[in-house]
Order: structure tokens, then sequence, then C-alpha cells
């Protein structure tokens, strides 16, 4: 939260509402800090302000407002989740903390519903694959790139908040910044808890409610994030950053194999760098290490998982140097990357219904080299960006992708642009090595995008109309590279400030097609993306007080065993108030109308979602 009531009243103006992003400033679609009008892959920006109305929620919940984002999820907070942007799923989106690689590398998958709102700084969605040219593999459908708490701190403050929902929900946090005229800390901590509500809606018909242990599946974790920045001379610079989650999770998982289960999660991201700046370069040395670690258990006498444990590392290191090159922006860098999976108490359950045999993945660390170059050049009248990227990993050998984008404006406000970029998927742990089912030989998964776009932006709005052809090849499926897609779709997005008022919505329409013609699924769409789904909103915003209503829908779904999930459309409401200078309310009510839907089905079992929910807060701010 800002420093103080007069720093929030000058945050909530016409020029920095968190829906109109025209010259809002980004980083991950270019590496360098561009405006939004000068990008050309579609971007979105959540920044702080509007993080303020997600209070006592996750990653998870953030996502699946946005426009072009569907989730699928295996009960309440913190269960398993998973999240489809542009027709991709999460395990081909890369996910960035602070720019360091975040995810398992045995799922493939970043655990976003395990990290909490309360403890980032804001988040830049890039549509496309335009990033696979920048940061490599795994970003075929997008990057999604997470700033840590304390990475824009504006003056010294302490701040606490407290708060309390449904299902016995309640979060309480403390942050502490200081600043002053060389340097910047901030510390943050918050607790999280919640008794949740039964993961299972509907069992399978060969289920009993003792299979599954009917009851409330709870979460609770306990979040932490530090951000330092010094300058040491107006040219050289350096700083640290970190965010951690430690979690747990109870679930209902499908059948009768794991019945009363639960996960330990320590989930995270560190990251220091170096900085040296003059007036015709800027050089930057980076390195960081993310982890993902899971442990789970069973209180039931079959045991079959009792303590079975994934830990991810990734460890990164990066040199770059932005060149002014008069005209345009050189960029040039080089990376290491190395991946290690720690994986005990593993089971192969490919004999099932016969007992597992405990085995473990050989080899268990991979490396990859990288080297990158690109050009960016914002004109009055156009817009250019160029990348390419080659990648050298040591299970299968070189990749390389590239990125050609360029916008014109042939009227004032409005501009026209085209982009096409190549991108891949690196297998993972569990296509490579998992016991039973691995197949070592799976090369990468690789695509093809071209994208188009007509945007218009004035003072009062920006909106944007963006179409897209995507054909993937080489999917991983069956534990061969035989799967293929194509992914079509449109997206529109527009968003309003007029006087105080603001408004705006978003719309995609997505054909993402099965196209291999040995699949019994030929032609059929992709499971868990939905042909159409929307979002419109309306909000009024004063200094002192502002409220919002949302709807979001989304059309029927496969499932991946051909099982249809009925269309929903979701009624939300959020607002804030100060009631003194220093003292800040904020509530969220989801699903107002009580909707009655399911994110995910499994083995026959279809998870619960939320009724009505409400969750309020109080933060008060020293200063």
């Amino acid at each position: 939260m800002s420093a103080n009531a007069a720093t929030d009243v000058n945050v909530i103006s016409n020029s920095e509402l968190p829906q109109v992003e025209l010259d809002k400033i980004v980083v991950t679609a270019t590496r360098t800090p561009t405006k939004t009008s000068n990008v050309i892959s579609q971007t979105r920006v959540i920044d702080s302000e509007e993080l303020q109305r997600y209070q006592g929620q996750t990653v998870t919940d953030i996502l699946k407002n946005q426009p072009g984002i569907n989730i699928t999820q295996s009960g309440g907070m913190g269960t398993a989740s998973n999240f489809y942007m542009r027709g991709f799923d999460s395990k081909q989106v890369l996910v960035l903390i602070d720019g360091i690689r975040y995810g398992s590398i045995s799922l493939g998958s970043p655990s976003l519903n395990l990290l909490s709102a309360d403890q980032i700084d804001r988040i830049e969605i890039l549509y496309g694959a335009s990033g696979s040219s920048i940061y490599g593999s795994d970003a075929m459908g997008g990057v999604i790139q997470i700033f840590t708490k304390g990475n824009s701190v504006e003056q010294s403050n302490v701040s606490t908040t407290v708060g309390y929902g449904s299902n016995d929900h309640y979060q309480v946090g403390v942050t502490g910044q200081l600043k002053n005229d060389t340097s910047s800390l901030s510390l943050g901590v918050s607790r999280n808890k919640t008794d949740g509500f039964n993961a299972i809606a509907k069992a399978s018909s060969n289920s009993t409610p003792n299979d599954y242990n009917a009851d409330d599946d709870g979460f609770k974790s306990t979040n932490a994030s530090m951000a330092l920045r010094h300058k040491f001379t107006n040219e050289l610079s350096a700083g640290i950053s970190g965010l951690y989650s430690d979690s747990t999770t109870e679930f209902d998982s499908a059948g009768t194999i794991i019945p009363n289960a639960y996960s330990d999660q320590k989930n995270g991201s560190a990251n220091a760098y170096l900085q040296y700046q003059t007036p015709m370069t800027l050089t930057k040395l980076s390195y960081g290490q993310s982890i993902d670690k899971s442990t789970s258990h069973d209180n039931n006498s079959i045991n079959y998982q009792e303590g079975s444990q994934f830990d991810t590392t990734q460890e990164q290191a990066r040199l770059e140097t932005s060149i002014n090159a008069q005209p345009g922006i050189v960029i040039v860098g080089a990376e290491w990357l190395s991946q290690k999976l720690k994986a005990s108490d593993v089971l192969d359950f490919s004999g099932f219904p016969a007992p597992p045999v405990q085995t473990a993945y050989t080899p268990d660390d991979r490396t990859v080299k990288s080297a990158f170059v690109g050009y960016q050049l914002s004109e009055s009248y156009y817009d250019l960006q160029a990348n390419y990227r080659v990648d050298d990993n040591s299970q299968y050998g070189n990749e390389s992708t590239y990125n050609l984008g360029a916008a014109i404006r042939p009227l004032a406000g409005m501009r026209i642009g085209a982009n096409y970029a190549t991108g891949f998927r690196a297998p993972t742990f569990n296509d490579l090595y998992f016991p039973g089912y691995n197949n070592p030989d799976l090369k990468p998964e690789t695509s093809k995008n071209t994208e188009v776009f007509v945007e218009y932006a004035n003072n009062m709005q920006t909106s944007r109309l963006t179409g897209y052809h995507t054909d993937v090849e080489d999917l991983i499926g069956g534990n061969t590279n035989t799967a293929e897609a194509k992914i079509k779709g449109v997206s529109l997005t527009s968003d309003w400030n007029v006087s105080s008022f603001i408004f705006g919505l978003g719309y995609d329409y997505l054909d993402a097609k099965n196209k291999t013609r040995t699949d019994a699924n030929f032609d059929q769409q992709l499971p868990y993306r939905p042909k159409n789904s929307g979002l419109v909103y309306i909000g009024y915003q004063q200094p002192m007080f502002d409220v919002r209503l949302e709807a979001k829908h989304s059309d029927d779904r496969l499932t991946t065993e051909n099982k249809e999930l009925d269309s929903y459309t979701l009624l939300n409401l959020s607002g804030s108030a100060y009631i003194t200078p220093n003292l800040r309310a904020n509530v969220r009510v989801d699903n107002i109308t009580d909707e009655d839907y399911t994110l995910a089905s499994q083995f026959g079992n279809e998870y619960a979602t939320d009724g009505t929910s409400y969750f309020t807060s109080l933060t008060y701010n020293w200063f």
C-alpha cells in the first residue's frame, strides 16, 4: 500500500487509473523500459492500485479476472490449478519473478495458487509468442512477470493489514519501507488461513464420501517479501529482492488412491543485480534462484504417497547490455540456467492396481546456455522490434527462436501492426523421466505465431483488436512428439476513463483445435479452452473511495475426459474507502448471484467452487 493517504489520493487520479493502460511503462515485452503505446505485442499491466482489489487472494485469483485467461482449479484456495492463455496451458506460458524463472520442472507449471497478492508490487502480462525470442523456452503462449513488493518505494512508511472473509478466512500482515536519496528497503510479512470448503462437488459414480473424505479442505500460508535498492554513484547501482511462501494445502484426491491428503509447499524466488549506466549504455549483471518444493502426505493406511517429495531449484545468471544505437536500442546478452529436481519416494503406478514400486528420476538436472540479441525503435509514426535467441540445452541440444514486429500510426491515436514469432517448450522432467511413462528421447514442442492488430487511444480510452493464428507441432502426448494443434483467435479490449467513471470490456474468441490425425479427438476443441469468454466492468472513483462491478463469462468447455462443463457467468463487486487519512477499508464480494459452476473434472469427479463469498480488510499507515 502507498505510504500515506495523500500519496494514495494522488495515485487514484484520472491519469493513473489501473484500467487505462496507455503509456504505462513495462519491461517484460522488450527487456527495457518501454511505454505500452510503443509495444507491438498485446500487453496488460496489473499495478499496485488494482492489486488492492485482491486482498487475501492469490495470483491465480488475479489472473482469472484478466482478459483472455481462463483457469481450472481442484477446489478452493491453494489447491492445484492450471491457467490457459491464448489456447496454451501454463506449461507453455513462462512465469518470471523479478526476471527469474519460476515453476516446477517436474510438472512444468508454476504454482501461482500459492503466491499471495499482498506481497506483490505489480504484474505484467505479455500475450503471444514474442517472449520466446527474448526469454527462451516455455513462452509459446506468453510471459507473465511478477514484481516483488518494494521494487518502487515512494517514501518511508509502515503499514499493517487485517482482514476476514468467508470460510473463516483471515489475513494479517505488516510492511515496513525506508527510503532516502540513495537507498530504499522494503520488508513485508503476512499470514493467510482459511477453513476452505469441500473440494469435491460431484464424486465419481464409483466413489463414496469415504473415498475422498467429504470435509472442508483448508489452506494456510506464511508469506514474505524483501527488496533493497542502493545507488553507489550516478552510474553504479545494485539491488536484491525476494518473494517467499510457506504453505499447507488440504485436498481431496480423485478416487481412492490419496484420500484425506494434504501437501506442504515452499515456493519463492530471490534475485541480486549490479547495474552500470552511461549516457549510451546500460549493463546489468544478475543472479537469482527460484524454488518449488512440495511434499505430499496421506493420512490413510494405504500410504501410497506418504511423504512423496518433488523439489525444484532453478539457478539463473544473466549479463545483458542495452545500447543507445541512435536511432533505436540494441540489446545483447548471455544467460546461464541450471535446473535441478530432487525427488524422493517417487512411486511407479504403471502397474496399478498392483502395489507401486519406488523409483527415482535419472538424470535429475540439466543446464541451458543462451545468447540473445534484440533491436527496438520507437518513432512518431512507427514502431519496430526484432529479437533472436539461441538456447543450448544439455538434454536435447540447440533451439533458436526469432520475432519480427512492426506498427504504423496512419492517424492520430491509431496504430496498425503485425508480428511474427517462433517459440518452443522444453519437455518437463515428468515427460522425460517419470517412472513408467517416460521417454528420454522427446524433443521440444514448437510453434509459429502470426498476429495483426489495430489500436486506438486518446486521453479517455484505449482499445485494441488483435487477431492471431498459431501452428503448434511436436506436441507431447502419450510420451511421444506426435500431436499437433492449430490455434486461431480474436481478442478485443477496451478501457475507458470518463470523468470519475471507469468502464470497459474484454472479449476473446478462441478456436483451438486438435490436429493430430491419429487421435480419436481430431479436429475437436482442446480441453478447457472455451470458444467464447469475456468480461465487462463499470466503476466510480473518487480520491477518498472507489467501487467497481464486474462480470466474467465463459463458454462450455470440454475436459480431458471429453466431458462438457457448463458455461457460467460470475458477478463480482469490489471497493475501498478511506475512513481516516491513515485508515483504508477494502471489500470484495465474489459470485454475487451464487452461480453453481465447475472449473475442473478428473477421474469422474467434479471439483467444487465457492458460492457467494466475501473478504474485507483494514489497512493502517504510519508515515
